[in-house]
């Protein structure tokens, strides 16, 4: 197992890629904090399909546009496990923000979930990882992070900024023994873009679907967790500061 006697934190880990990490990681021997954004129920539904499996994890509750509910999370998970070795942001949402049509609050929303929350869960995991001398952390970026997209901005903006935090935590915290890096993923199926994948009137895939290299029209939840899995583990020990994209080859080029 590459992960045994690991303790994990994985925000966002109620749904899509941050459940599929949180059961991969405890798979691999981890003991998993299940971090939901409000709702404990569903972080314990991804708990019990865990404890079904013979892995070890418990629910936490932080939404991580809030400082305050970070804090007490870690606090939380500390209490519960000892300590924290691994950090995976998950935690993140996808937002319209046309220009000329947006309110304050949806743009605020978008950046501090996605960025804000990213950089304050590091903020406070990374003394912990500092006095011990080791530590992964894992940043869900996404291709939009790479490239733009209409009536986007706001998300393509947070996850660039993801990306560009990770670079620069890694030369921060790299002597330390800290890994810090990325995944952008491409076209992924999650149940919280099934209106984008399925056109409702025909049942088909829509368009976004014809755009990636591979043949398959989205990556699946698991192929993100394998991803993390190198990042978190001693696979990974020469990455520092990278970033991962898993994209069915959408990016490769036209």
């Amino acid at each position: 197992m590459k992960l045994r006697d690991k303790v994990a934190v994985v925000t966002g880990g109620s749904a899509g890629i941050g459940e599929a990490i949180a059961i991969c990681f405890a798979a691999e021997g981890a003991k998993v904090a299940v971090v939901a954004s409000a709702d404990i129920s569903k972080a314990e539904r991804v708990v019990g399909r865990i404890s079904e499996a013979n892995g070890i994890a418990k629910p936490f509750v932080a939404d991580v546009s809030k400082v305050v509910e970070i804090k007490a999370m870690v606090a939380a998970v500390i209490a519960a496990f000892s300590d924290v070795d691994i950090l995976a942001n998950c935690a993140g949402i996808v937002g319209g923000t046309p220009a000329g049509e947006t309110e304050e609050a949806a743009y605020d929303r978008v950046m501090d979930v996605n960025l804000k929350g990213t950089f304050f869960c590091i903020n406070e995991v990374a003394p912990l990882m500092m006095a011990r001398g080791s530590g992964h952390i894992v940043n869900i970026s996404g291709i939009g992070g790479l490239t733009g997209s209409a009536g986007g901005a706001a998300y393509c903006a947070s996850k660039a900024g993801v990306i560009s935090m990770t670079k620069s935590l890694a030369c921060e915290l790299a002597p330390h023994g800290i890994h810090v890096n990325a995944i952008a993923p491409g076209p992924t199926a999650t149940p919280g873009n099934e209106h984008v994948r399925i056109d409702p009137n025909t049942g088909k895939p829509r368009e976004v679907a014809t755009r990636t290299r591979s043949g398959r029209a989205f990556s699946e939840t698991d192929d993100m967790a394998r991803a993390a899995l190198f990042l978190a583990s001693a696979d990974g020990r020469g990455m520092h500061g990278s970033v991962m994209v898993v994209d069915e080859g959408v990016m490769a080029g036209f």
